[in-house]
């Protein structure tokens, strides 16, 4: 009885698990406590929990540990070079002239939404086989052009990841390993193809980008010696204050920087020089596309490996979400319904004219950087929203999800730790934390382009479907 008089005279300290407004009410009577964030793990469900209970059984977990070790080593230890520029009908495996890439797991053109259709179609029209977007509607509708995700070619896209035949891409290879991989150039932001957009001020960019960007920036690249190394880049980028999938002021700077002597080197006139120097110098988004396509040569590199659980792709094409895991090779893919993003908006838009979540650029957070590395870029929230504390915390929760972290990349506020990389299914359904996501906001229609950023998450019901998958491939 003693012991229970001394409990209430004291000052309590309470630990508040589940419901987080009864923490309020407890702050309320001027007591401290601690919120823990807790969920049943796999949401309860019996099948869910059935397949978490057999992979953690000794004898497999011990085999999933190894080849996650392995997995993870190949994804730090990967050191992309880009090599080259050139277009797609060249350099892009089974890509042919009527062909069109997109983002995400795959998808037909009847279920598309407005901004890849808008892309599409644009594509279509660049391409000179439409000669406008009705007839490109009308051919994208008839069963003539092969769609394809990106994924599946070694390549990326960003948002609606629209490429075709004639789009130069980045070329980057894996000298760890000796794969290669692939994206477009950047049409620096806002009213551009690959948010949706698709008149006539989109299609003549787009032309001269083929014309002019592209072979000026393959002729440079033949220059150089032995490529551009994009992990060093990518760790100075991040050091500088990048994120590098939403931030990318220094990663910018550094890219254009190493490229400038050999552009300056080429045969071209000084005026082309100069339209090259100045399109890059419109948007600091200029490298966005290189950090996508590094992080995929790098995870490509880490997909394939027997008994993995390590997620080597997150993608999504405006309607699906989509993942894909190592131990269950080629284009295995596990979807959920596609997300809202959730963000501040431009002027004279409401969250009622978004899209839902697009594009193969969670590839970054993927491989550890964009969302996962926030607390490098505090500058980032003003683009997509949230408090300084908030992105730190996106970044150290990030590690309660991941395999280890990467020492070739890491981040100075955290005294230097390094990215968290290898998102693990079965941290995933175990903890209940989703991997976090910041990306752009294209509008809902075709034809309008981006209005805004923000913060997005995966379906739970992908990691669920994988992990019941894995429960089924993982054997003794």
């Amino acid at each position: 009885m003693s012991n229970i008089n001394t409990l209430f005279k004291n000052d309590l300290h309470v630990i508040n698990v589940g419901i987080e407004m009864f923490k309020d009410d407890i702050i309320a009577q001027n007591a401290k406590v601690t919120h823990l964030e807790w969920k049943p793990p796999g949401g309860g469900k019996p099948e869910i929990i059935a397949a978490l209970d057999k992979l953690s059984r000794p004898e497999i977990e011990a085999k999933i540990e190894e080849a996650n070790k392995i997995a993870f080593e190949r994804i730090i230890n990967s050191r992309p070079l880009l090599i080259g520029y050139d277009q797609a009908i060249n350099v892009v495996p089974g890509m042919t002239k009527k062909t069109i890439l997109h983002a995400g797991p795959p998808i037909t053109w009847e279920r598309m939404n407005g901004p890849m259709k808008g892309a599409v179609t644009g594509a279509i029209v660049f391409e000179g086989l439409a000669k406008d977007l009705q007839e490109a509607e009308q051919l994208a509708a008839s069963g003539e052009i092969t769609f394809s995700p990106c994924h599946e070619h070694s390549c990326v896209g960003s948002m609606a990841g629209v490429t075709s035949a004639s789009m130069f891409m980045h070329v980057v290879e894996n000298k760890t390993y000796g794969n290669k991989a692939y994206t477009n150039l950047s049409e620096q932001l806002s009213k551009i193809l690959r948010m949706g957009a698709n008149d006539e001020t989109v299609i003549a960019r787009l032309n001269w980008m083929r014309d002019v960007f592209g072979p000026i920036l393959r002729d440079a690249m033949k220059l150089t010696k032995d490529g551009i190394d994009l992990r060093w880049m990518l760790s100075q980028a991040i050091h500088m204050g990048d994120e590098c999938h939403n931030r990318n002021n220094a990663g910018t700077s550094l890219l254009i920087q190493a490229l400038s002597p050999y552009i300056l080197e080429t045969d071209y006139t000084i005026k082309q020089k100069r339209e090259v120097l100045d399109f890059v110098a419109s948007s600091d988004y200029f490298s966005g596309p290189t950090w996508m396509v590094m992080c995929k040569a790098a995870l490509d590199a880490a997909h394939g490996v027997p008994n993995s659980t390590i997620v080597t792709t997150m993608a999504r094409n405006g309607v699906d979400f989509g993942i894909r895991v190592s131990d269950l090779a080629g284009n295995t893919w596990f979807t959920g319904p596609a997300q809202k993003v959730i963000g501040p908006m431009f002027a004279g838009y409401k969250p009622e004219d978004s899209g839902l979540d697009i594009g193969d650029s969670a590839i970054t957070e993927t491989y550890g950087i964009g969302g996962f590395a926030m607390a490098a870029a505090p500058a980032i929230v003003a683009l997509v929203g949230g408090t300084v504390d908030e992105a730190i915390g996106f970044t150290t929760k990030m590690g309660e999800i991941t395999t280890g972290e990467n020492p070739n990349v890491t981040i100075p506020l955290l005294d230097f730790r390094g990215i968290a990389s290898g998102i693990d299914v079965r941290k995933v359904i175990q903890t209940g934390i989703l991997p976090i996501i910041n990306t752009a906001i294209a509008h809902k229609d075709a034809g309008i382009g981006m209005i805004g950023a923000g913060i997005t998450y995966p379906p739970m019901e992908a990691f669920e479907k994988a992990l019941l998958a894995l429960s089924e491939s993982i054997n003794i």
